[in-house]
């Protein structure tokens, strides 16, 4: 489970992730595979869950959806630190 979720096995993939680019995004499963660095088998098991508890993943959906829409998902500059040894970058003035 990732946060009351289904998860990909040994990982923090949801299973809704993976519908999500199966049905809304219409990627292949050998595509999602190489997406998120997983077996196809492993996106054949999700898409099997999902087509055994429909309405357990399209509440997972919903929720996902309306936690997005609520929040400001906007990244600003100085909320963003310098990268792994790198130096602070001033933005322009």
């Amino acid at each position: 489970m990732l946060g009351g979720t289904p998860r990909i096995g040994g990982r923090r993939i949801g299973v809704h992730h993976v519908v999500a680019d199966a049905l809304d995004g219409g990627l292949s499963p050998e595509r999602i595979a190489a997406e998120y660095d997983l077996d196809a088998a492993d996106v054949h098991r999700a898409m099997a869950h999902y087509y055994d508890h429909p309405e357990e993943i399209r509440a997972v959906r919903r929720r996902a959806r309306k936690r997005m829409a609520g929040s400001d998902r906007t990244i600003h500059p100085e909320d963003v630190g310098p990268a792994r040894g790198g130096e602070p970058v001033e933005p322009d003035a």
